[in-house]
């Protein structure tokens, strides 16, 4: 799915996260004050479609969105991330994906490998 604008961004990583096995996933109909784009039995997901790579910030504040949910906490950014963000996001366990504009996600941490590696039955 090409992303021509940040729904379609959502909806991509929506279409992923389905491949990946979650079901019944809702998306908010506007940007949510939380970050919080996606919901699902057990998953919690957010998505940057900004041109700036996320913050520690985001990442620590996904991470909280998902443990009050007692959830998995997954990101999506077309931007990438900053370095200390990706160091948190490793030390907190939250996959990262980047996505191009084709709408293809990549791994960019270990526990994005392993999401990917086992599915929504990890």
């Amino acid at each position: 799915m090409t992303i021509r604008t940040a729904r379609d961004a959502v909806t991509a990583a929506a279409l992923y996260l389905k491949w990946l096995g979650f079901r019944d996933i809702m998306q908010s109909p506007e940007r949510p004050a939380s970050g919080i784009d996606l919901r699902a039995p057990g998953l919690v997901a957010q998505v940057d479609p900004t041109t700036c790579p996320a913050t520690l910030r985001d990442v620590e504040c996904l991470w909280l969105n998902g443990l009050s949910a007692s959830a998995v906490s997954v990101f999506f950014s077309l931007a990438g991330y900053a370095d200390d963000a990706r160091a948190g996001a490793d030390a907190l366990g939250v996959p990262l994906f980047v996505m191009d504009l084709t709408g293809t996600p990549q791994p960019v941490n270990r526990p994005a490998d392993e999401l990917v590696s086992t599915g929504a039955g990890a």
